[in-house]
């Protein structure tokens, strides 16, 4: 199920810079800052939602203040709702774990879009989308449910971000108990 709204992101090579860049974003348009956070190599990432519109007007005037500091931008239109629920953070699946999937990238921002791909390919439930919190500056994220749907997910996620961009990807079927309480 898709939220009907857009994410925006947009990555720069300066700390100070990214915060300048938030700013002028949130000044521009209705748009809520979901996720802004220094990560590794000194890197700031700004992840915004909205209607379509004010993400594009947004994106476009973090472009514009972010300048030559800008590493990327993207937009997600019509982001699936798991995806935000689980942004930098864990969300307990119920029932019984049959299967988990993780997908680790290389950087930051294509967890993202990595789990966007999963949540729209297949009926999982998607635990957690580290945007590089911690991890530095990596992404990874975590979904749970039939073994069937974990590898379509897991599938989807790598064929949306591209093999380059991956550092790895597990499905683990009948999972232990245990591999539920640590990624809850």
């Amino acid at each position: 199920m898709q939220a009907n709204i857009a994410v925006g992101l947009i990555e720069t090579s300066s700390i100070a810079k990214g915060v300048e860049t938030l700013d002028a974003m949130c000044k521009a348009a209705g748009v809520t800052p979901e996720t802004h956070l220094a990560i590794s190599k000194g890197k700031y990432i700004i992840i915004i939602s909205g209607p379509v519109g004010e993400v594009e007007s947004a994106l476009a005037k973090g472009a514009d203040i972010a300048g030559s500091f800008l590493v990327t931008r993207h937009i997600i239109r019509s982001v699936h709702k798991a995806v935000l629920a689980a942004l930098n953070k864990r969300v307990k699946a119920e029932g019984v774990l049959e299967a988990v999937g993780m997908v680790e990238t290389k950087e930051a921002l294509p967890a993202l879009f990595a789990a966007d791909a999963a949540a729209k390919a297949a009926f999982v439930h998607v635990a957690e989308i580290n945007t590089g919190r911690g991890i530095g500056g990596k992404g990874y994220l975590t979904v749970t449910g039939s073994v069937g749907a974990v590898r379509t997910a897991v599938s989807a996620a790598v064929k949306a971000v591209g093999e380059d961009a991956i550092v790895s990807r597990i499905v683990i079927p009948n999972a232990h108990e245990h591999v539920g309480e640590a990624i809850f």
